[in-house]
Formats: C-alpha cells, sequence, structure tokens
C-alpha cells in the first residue's frame, strides 16, 4: 500500500455562468463532465467534476458556478495557476484552436526547460499547456473536435502565490515528501517522486504581492491525492503534530477529504481515489445525471427548480 502523498487529485474552481462553463470545457478544452451535481453547502449551486473518460485523481478539475458572484481577482494565498499536460507538438494546435474559439492567449514561453501556452477561461482563470519532459501515458478522452494528439492528459503542476514561500515549502517537503527540483528567478519548482504526472508544485514568491479576493476566475481549493482512508488519517496526525487545524474526515460521496489552511493562506485538501466516480453512475453515463447527495435527494425537486436549466448537447 502506497503512503505517500500522490501527487494532485483535483482543483476546484469558482465559476459567473454554469453554462458558459460547460460549454468551454467540454466543447473547447474538450474534457469530460464526469459528475454533474451539486455544492454540499449550497445545494442551489452546481458543483461540476471535469476529466478523462473514468476521472482519474489527478485529472479532475471541479467549478462551483456561482451565477452572477462577479469576477475575483489572483493574489497572494492563492492557488494562482492550473498547468495541463498536452502532446508534444500540439501547442500550434492549441493557439489556432483559442483563436478559433475566441480564447485569450499570452506567447508560448519556456520554463524550467518545458514549452507552455498561457491561455484564460471565460472568467480569467489562468492556465497553461504545458509539453512535459517526459511523455505523459495516462488516457486522454477524445472528442470529436479535441483528439489524442492534442487532448489533455490531466494535470502537469498547480501554483502557488506567497508572500513567503519558506513555511508553505515545509508543509510540501516535511509532510508531503515534495522536494524542491529547480528555481528560475522567484519561482520554485517542487515534485514529488511517488507519481510521473500531476505531481508539480510551482511556489511563486511575492513579498510585496497583495491578496485576492475568491470569486469567479479564481481557484477555491487545491487537493491533494492519497489512495484510501488509513494513509489519510495517517496524514492528518502529522498535519495535527504541526499544529496546523485541520477537519475531520467528511464523505464528498466520489472521495473523502480532509481540509486545512496550508501557512501561506492557500485552501489545501487531501481527497482519497476510493470510492471514485462510478460508485452512482456507470462508466459510459457519467455526467449525464444530476446527481445529488443523499441528505438532499428528498429536495430534489425544489433543487431541480433552482439550479440553472443546462444544455448538454
Amino acid at each position: 500500500m502506497n503512503q505517500s502523498i500522490l501527487g494532485l487529485h483535483h482543483i476546484t474552481a469558482i465559476a459567473n455562468n454554469a453554462q458558459r462553463n460547460y460549454d468551454f470545457y467540454t466543447h473547447v478544452l474538450g474534457l469530460r463532465m464526469v459528475k454533474r451535481t451539486v455544492n454540499f453547502d449550497d445545494p442551489t449551486t452546481y458543483h461540476f467534476y471535469y476529466g478523462n473518460e473514468e476521472g482519474m485523481p489527478g485529472t479532475i478539475l471541479t467549478f462551483f458556478p456561482w451565477e452572477g458572484i462577479g469576477p475575483g481577482r489572483n493574489g497572494t494565498g492563492m492557488a494562482t495557476e492550473i498547468g495541463y499536460s498536452v502532446p508534444a507538438d500540439s501547442l500550434d494546435n492549441w493557439v489556432g484552436r483559442f483563436r478559433e474559439a475566441g480564447v485569450s492567449t499570452d506567447e508560448q514561453a519556456e520554463r524550467f526547460g518545458e514549452q507552455y501556452l498561457p491561455f484564460t477561461d471565460p472568467d480569467g482563470l489562468a492556465f497553461t499547456l504545458t509539453v512535459p519532459k517526459q511523455v505523459d501515458s495516462r488516457p486522454a478522452w477524445e472528442t470529436e473536435d479535441v483528439k489524442q494528439n492534442i487532448a489533455t492528459r490531466g494535470f502537469h503542476s498547480v501554483t502557488l502565490t506567497l508572500q513567503k514561500i519558506d513555511p508553505t515549502a515545509k508543509v510540501l517537503t516535511d509532510i508531503f515528501g515534495y522536494r524542491l527540483l529547480a528555481q528560475e528567478g522567484n519561482r520554485y519548482r517542487f515534485q514529488t517522486d511517488s507519481v510521473p504526472e500531476a505531481a508539480i508544485v510551482d511556489l511563486l514568491e511575492e513579498p510585496d504581492g497583495h491578496a485576492g479576493r475568491t470569486a469567479a476566475g479564481t481557484n477555491h481549493h487545491v487537493a491533494f491525492r492519497v489512495a484510501n482512508e488509513t494513509v489519510q488519517m495517517e496524514f492528518r496526525e502529522k498535519i495535527l503534530a504541526s499544529h496546523l487545524q485541520i477537519t475531520p474526515k467528511i464523505d464528498r460521496d466520489y472521495f473523502f477529504s480532509i481540509y486545512f489552511r496550508e501557512p501561506g493562506g492557500v485552501l489545501f485538501e487531501i481527497a482519497t481515489d476510493n470510492p471514485g466516480f462510478t460508485v452512482d453512475e456507470p462508466l459510459p453515463e457519467l455526467g449525464t445525471h444530476l446527481k445529488l447527495p443523499q441528505q438532499y435527494e428528498t429536495s430534489r425537486t425544489r433543487i431541480e427548480k433552482a439550479l440553472t436549466a443546462l444544455k448538454t448537447m
């Protein structure tokens, strides 16, 4: 049994409009919606999960589309950039695809010896498509317009922007088992050797940076992956021993979660592989039904009326 943090599990962000979010991530970026459910704390708001065919940990991007919440602003104490892994020689194809779709991009560049393309989603959420040094072997979800030769494989990395990186770096190295891989300017790259993909966390140090505003176009939290609840509880004890506050285990239907805010201000989650997204839908039907947490099933009619109608074709 692997006792390690297995890289990234999922990343959760905020959107302003459910339909626009769905259209962008399924049609433009070519991800699969693997689960359509609701926010556990606000069941009148959707919770969307996008990933590869089965929603493998390390491919899962989730959203709370709070209608009309308004734009947020990136800043210190936040996850400020999501990196996706893409195949070699695919970036020019993505430039053309984004141009046709009216997606905002910057010029291709190189970081730590890897080519990448920055872009933003309709709410301004910051991304990069990165060609990793090592071929990413994860299976991609393929659509009519996004074929295997360009499709995203899952997360490459996540960037945290902090006024001081040392306390956060200590969590990554001393508790999570990451190591400092390299530094470029004020960007420090940490990597775990426990998995080959979704293994990188970049810490961007901005001593004079200002706190951001959490709303549409910003990340809500970053979830790290463990094999099961036994390993999860071992990490909970390590975090408590480091004098950080952490929640009890919470059942999120598709995984179990614990949450804590790391010293730099970013909300971290540790999530399990089990039980997975097929626990309440067969693989071919993932994301095609509105699935509600059990406590809300008796209110399904009211919740469905409150949610914005979603066109999925």
